[in-house]
């Protein structure tokens, strides 16, 4: 079974082009399973073959997840994973069939994301006023994740050959290595005007001759990861006032939430956001309406 998950997790990296973090998550899940699988039929995990995985061993499996008290989204995931990895065997040969085929999912759990009013967005974003070159990074960042709604991944991978800032937008690399277009406004181009002259030159300094492609650095002036720029939402997030778990996903969240709240297209979003399904993008729509019923509740005095 290990061989096959291993031609099956590099599938994945070449061909279809998942991201690392999507990788490592299915590779966890698939363990997992292998796990249960082996202790059930009491073979060793190594010794487990695809053809041994019935629909019962499965219905078995999801049963244990269950009582294990896994969230549904969870085990969503992990029968996700499975049915993946089967796909794949069948399609190479290694087995006739899908075990998982006919298993049905349970509905998946609907909870909307968390969204900033506009007056904390406005706050967050601002709370990094100084113009030292970490400040100035650190302000455009919050004004692009903002400003253009991007994953974290797809800020920490841009280049500075993504910019184009005399037509006011980026080039992104989304999921599925697709590009896409997207605008920035003007705070978001200042922002970044001010990081390029005054602020990441200064973060590059002390690596002369080296050749650095990435827009935002840090410290040391090479690439800055996704989890600093968690780490930097949730300083300024605290700096701000703004209560709660604040994430990039949040800006993300808000900036979708913000633009239907101004009357902006749903298939406008879809295409802002890099989303492939338009089912995805309409959570906002529902967020938009739960939001109008909190400011309701909030502000009226008969509510």
């Amino acid at each position: 079974m290990y061989g096959y998950l291993d031609r099956f997790l590099i599938f994945l990296q070449t061909e279809k082009r998942a991201s690392p973090r999507t990788v490592a998550e299915y590779q966890k899940d698939i363990f997992d399973g292998i796990d249960f699988f082996a202790a059930v039929l009491k073979v060793p995990d190594e010794e487990l073959t695809p053809a041994a995985i019935t629909p019962a061993l499965v219905r078995r499996y999801l049963a244990h997840l269950n009582e294990r008290g896994l969230a549904r989204n969870s085990l969503l995931r992990k029968l996700a994973a499975w049915r993946s990895f089967f796909r794949f065997l069948v399609r190479e040969g290694v087995v006739t069939g899908n075990p998982l085929a006919k298993i049905a999912s349970p509905r998946r759990e609907r909870r909307l994301p968390r969204v900033l009013f506009q007056a904390e967005a406005k706050r967050l974003v601002e709370a990094a006023t100084q113009t030292s070159p970490l400040r100035l990074r650190d302000r455009a960042i919050l004004e692009v994740l903002y400003g253009a709604g991007l994953r974290v991944s797809e800020l920490v991978g841009l280049d500075v050959g993504d910019l184009d800032l005399g037509g006011a937008c980026l080039r992104v690399l989304g999921k599925g290595a697709k590009e896409r277009l997207v605008p920035v406004g003007s705070y978001a181009v200042r922002a970044l005007r001010a990081y390029l002259q005054r602020g990441r030159p200064l973060l590059l300094g002390q690596r002369t001759g080296a050749v650095e492609h990435a827009l935002f650095l840090n410290r040391s002036g090479r690439r800055l990861s996704a989890r600093a720029v968690r780490n930097i939402i949730k300083t300024y997030a605290a700096q701000a006032g703004v209560e709660g778990r604040v994430s990039p996903h949040t800006l993300r969240h808000s900036f979708a939430t913000h633009l239907l709240d101004g009357g902006a297209d749903l298939r406008v979003v879809q295409e802002l956001l890099g989303h492939a399904r338009l089912s995805t993008t309409q959570v906002y729509t529902h967020l938009s309406k739960e939001k109008v019923k909190r400011v309701y509740e909030k502000t009226h005095p008969r509510a």
